[in-house]
């Protein structure tokens, strides 16, 4: 399934890049990644539609606290952690069925869309969220685990960077669509939440229909087979123990630690847009176009710093993410109110996004063998998913009781150390698993 003639593959440095070698032609995207890319360009657009009204939705038409509205905000954006092992255990453990996995996952969040009509209470809003989340639980390891299997090593960065430059095109899409549906229709939210399930429903066909299944999935033409030795290491069975047991790998595992840390230090999305909206009052309308300032710096800078990670270290590349959020933070807190205020934070806030998302996965990718890589990929997403659940309710909570200035403020300080900390934790000595040709 790969489109390029790549004759050799090349080393990987200590910190993930991998160095070009001399005469080979550059490597193009699998086919595979172009069609995940297509089924999460469109999903994208069916969940960003809700997504971008879903906080002024709580908040100003509900009329939830803050703290509530943490509550709901870490279910959506939490719990699919709590499925996310078992969507990559099952992606594995049926011999490569990482397409039909993802199809029930995309599949359960399509249908929770329409649910949102019927729903006017806390308790009926959390339970269809946390069935959308399971949804996207399932879905997104055997996903990504599909983007790296056909790929090879050294171009994994600019993959997932594709894929993800794709998805956001779809994010891009979906505040547009949210607030041309709100400014035309008589009921803005119900007519947000119906359009929103029909695309939610194309995306799914699209799966479908030209999505390769894991089993017909051929690997990397520049990939040689490994070879038979009568002391060659048995295959790892794909069970949840061997994926767990995969952190006793020191990079690994310092890995999933710095996603899990990093994570608990990350205010979610939607706490960013009502601080912005708070800071610059802008008007209700308006409040679902600001997505599309985060979205449209990750379009822009996925590809360009996914290719920049294969080249000088992904994990260089990961934290400098990171450093561009602190300064959205720092820029959020500062008395300044220009008009150029907005446009920095969502444009370093895109940045963060651009230069962490992908990277993570193509990173922790290089230490996980293939017949556990949907389940590897899912630990590192489940520690991190499980802080950002526990972050948006400790923010809600520190907004409700202090305001929004100093909960910020005491992220902003926990952010800096966070990444202070992951520093010395990068790793050293990530290699591929599998032997290539060279």
């Amino acid at each position: 399934m790969y489109v390029a003639d790549s004759r050799a593959s090349a080393p990987a440095s200590a910190d993930g890049a991998v160095r070009p070698i001399a005469g080979r032609r550059r490597a193009a995207v699998a086919p595979t990644v172009l069609a995940l890319g297509t089924v999460s360009l469109v999903t994208d657009v069916s969940s960003e539609m809700v997504t971008a009204v879903l906080p002024l939705y709580l908040v100003a038409g509900l009329g939830l606290s803050p703290l509530g509205f943490g509550l709901l905000d870490g279910i959506y954006n939490g719990f699919s952690a709590l499925v996310r092992l078992a969507g990559g255990h099952l992606a594995d453990r049926g011999g490569g069925r990482h397409k039909w996995v993802a199809g029930v996952g995309y599949g359960i969040s399509a249908l929770c869309k329409p649910l949102l009509l019927m729903a006017h209470s806390l308790t009926p809003i959390g339970l269809i969220l946390a069935a959308d989340r399971t949804g996207k639980g399932l879905r997104t390891a055997p996903r990504d685990a599909l983007i790296s299997l056909s790929s090879t090593p050294e171009t994994r960065g600019r993959a997932f960077g594709v894929h993800r430059a794709m998805d956001t095109a779809g994010a891009l899409l979906g505040p547009l669509a949210a607030f041309l549906i709100l400014r035309a229709a008589v009921d803005g939210y119900d007519a947000v939440f119906t359009v929103s399930f029909c695309v939610a429903v194309l995306g799914v066909l699209v799966l479908v229909l030209f999505v390769p299944g894991g089993r017909d999935r051929k690997p990397p033409t520049d990939t040689a087979p490994p070879t038979a030795s009568p002391t060659a290491p048995p295959t790892a069975r794909p069970t949840v123990r061997a994926a767990l047991a995969l952190l006793r790998r020191r990079d690994l595992r310092r890995i999933t630690v710095c996603a899990l840390l990093l994570g608990l230090a990350t205010v979610s999305d939607s706490f960013v847009y009502l601080l912005l909206q708070r800071r610059l009052g802008v008007p209700d309308g308006w409040f679902a176009l600001l997505p599309l300032g985060t979205a449209a710096a990750f379009l822009l800078l996925a590809v360009p710093l996914g290719r920049l990670a294969d080249r000088v270290g992904r994990w260089r590349v990961f934290l400098a993410g990171h450093g561009s959020l602190l300064l959205a933070y720092v820029l959020l807190l500062t008395s300044w109110h220009g008009t150029a205020l907005p446009y920095a934070v969502l444009a370093l806030h895109g940045g963060f996004y651009a230069a962490t998302d992908g990277v993570l996965m193509a990173t922790a990718s290089d230490g996980v063998p293939e017949e556990l890589r949907s389940s590897g990929l899912a630990v590192v997403q489940t520690g991190q998913a499980l802080a950002r659940f526990v972050c948006s309710l400790l923010f809600g909570a520190a907004w409700t009781l202090w305001g929004d200035r100093t909960a910020l403020a005491v992220a902003t300080v926990a952010l800096a150390a966070c990444a202070a900390f992951s520093c010395t934790l990068r790793p050293t000595s990530l290699r591929p698993t599998r032997e290539y040709a060279s």
